[in-house]
């Protein structure tokens, strides 16, 4: 089996700025079945003392769909995209994120490891988030897991 090589840990992803779009919020918190109307009526979130429509939990990995470059860890790596499967994805978060904020999105390639004797390597990686005022809104890990043939 060809293992990942282990000098690409620390290797960060071109950083990107991209907007949130009120229809696109709408359109997730509706797609994973939010009925809190903070999500997506805008004189709700309001009056519950937001700015405008606040993002839903697990947001922050639609932000990352908009880079440069879709998964950057199949490039870094070469890897073929038939072999790779999420593994898992975990989010802190640290103030909210508005419909109308300018994200930050940076990560990298925090670690590389295998198992069954190399014939799955897994890839962990950080990802960042951090508004238009400089504010850390979230951070995010995931996992990819690939299949060495």
């Amino acid at each position: 089996f060809n293992m990942l090589d282990r000098s690409k840990i620390g290797t960060e992803f071109e950083s990107f700025t991209t907007q949130v779009e009120k229809s696109r919020l709408k359109f997730f918190a509706k797609a994973i079945g939010e009925t809190n109307p903070i999500y997506f009526d805008e004189a709700a979130a309001q009056a519950a003392g937001h700015k405008s429509l606040l993002a839903p939990p697990t947001y922050p990995f639609i932000l990352g769909m908009d880079g440069p470059d879709f998964l950057p860890a199949v490039t870094i790596f070469g890897l073929n995209i038939g072999g790779v499967l999420h593994g898992n994805q975990a989010f802190e978060y640290f103030a909210p994120i508005y419909a109308g904020d300018e994200i930050t999105v940076s990560g990298k390639i925090a670690n590389v490891y295998d198992a069954k004797n190399g014939s799955l390597d897994f890839v962990d990686q950080e990802y960042s988030y951090t508004n238009q005022d400089g504010t850390l809104v979230a951070k995010a890990t995931n996992t990819l897991i690939y299949r060495n043939r």
